[in-house]
Formats: structure tokens, sequence, C-alpha cells
């Protein structure tokens, strides 16, 4: 162990807190637990234990070593190696929340292009500096329509197409608010936006709608915002941020309030987070925003300069009376999207979700082709589309695997009645060979 204080600096500090030696420091602990005896085995060599982990990570398979066609809220993008280059400088790696500002300048600004580059591409007027996660953001949504109608309006509509890990979130958000009535969640996921309308009334807070889909289905939104708004409702959209540089945005809409998921935007699959929660709504509700918020001002000099502003200060210091306790962030995360949107710029984004489009089309294609199969997703999709299966999806998603192949997420994890049914991701980084390499094992399952 490396301890960087020197013996009169150890000798100070001992007799700063009136003790003679380390060992004082533990006399409240009782002798006979203080120096177990540890279980350990034989020591190793720095060479010999890299070698025992690279054994050990072998194990793992990755989608450097499968095919994948795996979706369902994270995704196989390509990230350029400069996002990852910029990330590991040591002044934005190793920093944390931005209070002084004179001396955070470049975590500031940096924070300041976060929010204006999600506000470009969700088409709303604010963004706060990022949540933990696409789930926690809806949650979030959920407590920032709660206290903007000082729980006066209790009912939370959940399109039954919102993730469902997005949905298990709220729940647990929300278990407190013992007033809370959460609706439409539990019907079945195939349906309209407009099966939403009939739990619509003066009672409802927020409704929760996603863009495109968990199945992978793109809607316009904009007739049901409207009836929504008709009942005094505040309307979010839980978005794929990708598939905003190609396709009508939630702003243009009518939407009130924006979440997602920012994985796409350049962040690593990494077995499942850390990942980034996008937020971003209408300046009306700019002061209901929790997390950070960075303003662009001057200082003494007239210096362009960068500054924490409109922070909710009660996450931090109210504690109960706070109406949310989130008091950091995924800024590293933020920075990443930053980075990668920043290096794509508009053309390349819209590319990139062009590839995803494309590609996913013609795989939809060639599988509705293969006999025994079906794509049920009917209305236009993204880069996702719900396959139904000749056999239970379990077992069609077992023999992929067998040839090397992430096949899809079974439906039936989460909903009753889709036991056959498997959701298809495409991205930019499937090729038509390995697109054709899937369709080829699919109709293997037929021959078994």
């Amino acid at each position: 162990m490396f301890i960087p204080h020197t013996d009169q600096e150890t000798r100070e500090m001992l007799e700063a807190v009136g003790v003679k030696n380390l060992a004082e420091l533990f006399t409240a602990i009782p002798e006979k637990y203080r120096f177990p005896k540890l279980q350990l085995p034989p020591a190793m060599t720095e060479m010999e234990i890299l070698a025992e982990m690279e054994n050990i990570a072998e194990a793992n398979e990755s989608t450097k070593d499968l095919v994948c066609f795996l979706g369902a809220g994270a995704y196989n993008h390509y990230s350029p190696a400069a996002v990852d280059m910029l990330l590991r400088r040591g002044e934005f790696y190793t920093a944390y929340t931005p209070y002084q500002p004179e001396i955070s300048q470049g975590t500031l600004q940096v924070i300041f292009e976060y929010q204006s580059l999600v506000t470009a591409l969700t088409g709303m007027e604010a963004s706060n500096a990022s949540h933990y996660d696409g789930a926690t953001s809806a949650a979030e949504a959920v407590i920032l329509a709660y206290q903007n109608f000082r729980g006066k309006r209790n009912k939370i509509i959940l399109s039954p197409s919102l993730n469902p890990q997005y949905t298990a979130t709220i729940r647990t958000y929300t278990q407190g608010h013992g007033s809370l009535i959460i609706l439409g969640a539990d019907a079945r996921p195939d349906g309209s936006p407009e099966d939403l309308v009939q739990y619509l009334d003066d009672d409802t807070a927020l409704v929760i709608v996603q863009y495109p889909d968990f199945l992978g289905r793109l809607y316009d939104y904009s007739a049901l915002i409207a009836k929504a708004h008709e009942v005094g409702a505040l309307v979010a959209v839980a978005v794929n941020p990708l598939a905003l540089a190609l396709f009508k945005t939630p702003g243009d809409m009518g939407a009130d309030i924006v979440v997602g998921e920012g994985q796409p935007l350049g962040l690593p699959l990494s077995y499942g987070g850390p990942y980034l929660g996008i937020f971003a709504t209408r300046k009306e509700f700019i002061r209901k925003i929790s997390g950070r918020l960075v303003g662009e001002t001057t200082d003494s000099r007239g210096n362009r300069a960068y500054v924490l502003t409109l922070t909710a200060r009660e996450q931090h210091i109210r504690r109960e009376k706070a109406s949310s306790n989130i008091c950091t962030n995924q800024g590293l995360l933020a920075l990443a999207a930053t980075i990668y949107m920043s290096l794509l710029g508009k053309n390349g984004l819209k590319k990139v979700a062009e590839l995803n489009f494309h590609k996913a089309h013609y795989a939809a294609e060639q599988i509705s082709q293969i006999p025994g199969y079906s794509v049920a997703t009917a209305a236009p999709f993204f880069n996702e589309f719900v396959v139904t299966c000749p056999h239970p999806a379990d077992e069609v998603a077992a023999h992929l695997l067998e040839h090397g192949i992430l096949g899809g997420y079974e439906l039936a994890n989460d909903y009753q009645g889709m036991d056959n049914q498997l959701l298809v991701a495409v991205t930019e980084m499937n090729s038509k060979d390995e697109i054709d390499l899937l369709c080829e094992v699919l109709a293997e399952v037929n021959h078994d």
C-alpha cells in the first residue's frame, strides 16, 4: 500500500487528534476483531494476476464475439475513437460537481454544450445536465408533473408500450405517493396511442409515451398531446435520441417534457451501464427541473463565462422537503454524448439514423419471407421490430446463440401471450452479410 504522508506528517496528525500511534485509533473496536486472519490465496505477481484476470474475462462473450441483434433499450452502436480519447483526459475524467466556476470553466462549458445539443435534438427549450439513465428521467418527469400541480392531480397515464424498466422505476419512485394512480401500463403493448385517450380527465397530471416505442414503432403523438392538453395534463415523450436526427421532434408535436436514454449517443453497452438520462422541457417548467443547469454569462472583465444557474438547492440541503433528492449525475457520460454529437454533427447523426432505419427495414423484409415467420410490426418503425416465430422465442434465441448470434429480446419476459415473439434490433453495426446470416439460421429452426 502507498501512503503519501511522511513520518513527520503522521506524527503531527496523531498529535492533533490526541493519540500516540495509529493503533490507538482503533481501540473502539474489540481486540479480537482488529486483525482477523484472512483466508487469502498465495501472493501473485502483477504479471500472474493479469494473466489470471484475462483468463476469467475470456469466459464472457461480447458484441465483439457475437453478432448482435439485441436492443430493447441498449444498442450496439459505433463510437468514434476520439470520444474515449477525449473522455479520458485528466481534467474531465476526475472532475466532480463544478460549484466553483473560477476553476471549473471547462466542465461547465461541456455541460452547457450538452444542454444546447439536447434542446436542439428534442425541440425543447431547456435541458438539465442529465440523470442516471432513461428510466430515472422518466420517473423524474412524474415528480415534476406532480409538483407542478401541487398534488392536486393524481393520475399518471403510462403507455403500455413504454419500456417496462421505465414503468418499474416509475412505480418504485412513486410508491411513497399514496395518492398517485398509475393507469394504462397493464394493457397490451401492441395497441394504438388512441387507446390512452379513454384515461384522460381533469385529474390527469401526466401522460408518458415512447418514441419510437418499446416495440420500435413510430407514431406522431400530436393528436394525443392536444387531447391531453385539453384536460390540462402534461405530456412526456421518452425518446431514442438517435431517431430524432431523422424524424419529427417531440417539441414539434407539442410535448411538455422529453426524457430518454442517451446510450445511443456514443456510449458503449458496458454490461448495462452506467448510462445517461436525458431530460428536457419547456421554459415554464425550468424551475421545477431536478438536477443541475448551466448558464452562459459574462465575468467581471466582460469575458464569456459559465455558471451553475437555477440549480435546485433544495435537492442538496432541504432533504425531505425536496421535490427530488438527486444531487449528482452522469457527468462523464454527458461529456461522451456531447463529444459524439459534436463529432458527427447534424448530417452525421442523420446518416447514422438512416443506416439504422434502412438496415432494419431490409432485415424485416428478408425475415418476413422465411416460411413460418412474420413481422408483427405494422406501423412504421425505426431500428426495431417484432418478429413472430414458428416456435417459442426462447427456443429460437437459443438456436441463434448456438450459431454466435444474439438474436433479439424475448418479449415474453415482460408480456403475457407473446411467447413466440422476438424484438429484433438492427443498427449501423450490422452488415448485410450478418443480416443474411440471421435469416439463414432462422430458416434452420424449421428443420430442427
